[in-house]
């Protein structure tokens, strides 16, 4: 008897890699829930599939992110895998953002992965297995681009619960794993993904400079490819070891050494002060 297709919910489905990897795993006869602010988008974009659930999610709600997963569990018996996909990329000074602005960052890119990690755990507990993939991103390990400092914190606030996440829940069978992307070649830096400060301080041309670079010559030349970086997580999925940390593309590779020397470096240092604070 063949083992049964895993189960997949994927949150930010509508685009971007959110999509490919939902068009990736119906080609390959998986079961598929999938969320987007509005389910029209998401059943134009994936088309009619019986294996495939479209769901209407507004993930700063706990509520509906409950309802999403018993949803998912009511059509097809259980939930296996958690892709939690949906943010948005902010680029602006630290000194430039309101405090509204920073905060729906938060709440988009860590409270809504928040929100399904919770409601999902007690499936995942009762059944003794699962897997939680969190889409952080390079940026959720190091942090040195100018205008970027609110985004890299929310990237970097999903990579530090993931470590503990995979603490918490390895004794009852479940994975966890961080991916950290570069830059894939997807929408992600179209205006509907990328936000600005509303107010910008004129001063900071640096900002600028990098503001202009990714959503002009960098959008529509990024090197990696979305529907290999799909195919790296199901693979992943369906791995008995699977990473912590899952890193995708070249350019993610070379700036996690890049950081990794730079702390190396700082540590030796400076290391007399460090080790001096003993009583």
């Amino acid at each position: 008897m063949t083992q049964q297709k895993k189960v997949w919910f994927v949150t930010g489905a509508s685009k971007g890699l959110g999509l490919v990897i939902v068009k990736q795993l119906l080609a390959q006869g998986y079961l598929v829930a999938a969320t987007s602010r509005k389910v029209e988008d998401l059943s134009n974009a994936v088309g009619s599939n019986d294996n495939f659930l479209p769901l209407t999610v507004d993930l700063k709600t706990e509520k509906s992110v409950a309802d999403a997963l018993a949803a998912t569990v009511q059509k097809f018996g259980r939930v296996d895998v958690i892709v939690n996909n949906a943010g948005y990329g902010l680029v602006g000074g630290l000194e430039e953002l309101s405090d509204q602005e920073a905060r729906e960052n938060f709440e988009v890119n860590v409270f809504g992965a928040l929100n399904v990690i919770r409601q999902s755990l007690p499936y995942l507990r009762k059944q003794s297995s699962g897997h939680i993939f969190n889409i952080s991103s390079i940026a959720g390990f190091t942090g040195s681009f100018p205008g970027f400092g609110i985004y890299c914190a929310t990237k970097f606030a999903l990579t530090g619960l993931t470590e503990s996440l995979r603490a918490e829940v390895a004794p009852f069978g479940i994975h966890a794993t961080e991916v950290a992307p570069g830059y894939f070649r997807t929408n992600f830096l179209a205006s509907d993904s990328l936000v600005v400060p509303k107010n910008q301080i004129a001063e900071y041309q640096n900002i600028r400079d990098i503001q202009n670079a990714h959503t002009g010559p960098i959008n529509g030349n990024q090197q990696g490819d979305p529907e290999k970086a799909a195919l790296a997580l199901i693979k992943v999925a369906e791995d008995e070891n699977p990473p912590l940390h899952l890193f995708l593309g070249q350019d993610a590779y070379d700036l996690a050494y890049q950081k990794i020397e730079a702390t190396k470096s700082d540590l030796e240092a400076w290391k007399q002060v460090t080790v001096s604070t003993a009583f």
